[in-house]
């Protein structure tokens, strides 16, 4: 496991290579990626306790 220095040489070769803005644009590309993929999980969820009670109702 990287200690703290490493992580910051990490991130200071990112930023040369990439560039702040791209770096920017991609952290806030992964957020929402991982915003929508949270809120389909729940959706999924609520989806399977509609179709049980309705699976249980029919019996």
């Amino acid at each position: 496991m990287p200690g703290p220095t490493e992580l910051l040489i990490l991130l200071v070769i990112f930023a040369l290579v990439f560039g702040t803005k791209k770096l920017r644009g991609m952290g806030g590309d992964l957020g929402s990626a991982i915003k929508s993929f949270k809120s389909a999980l729940k959706d999924d969820d609520k989806q399977d306790e509609s179709n049980k009670g309705n699976d249980e109702s029919e019996k």
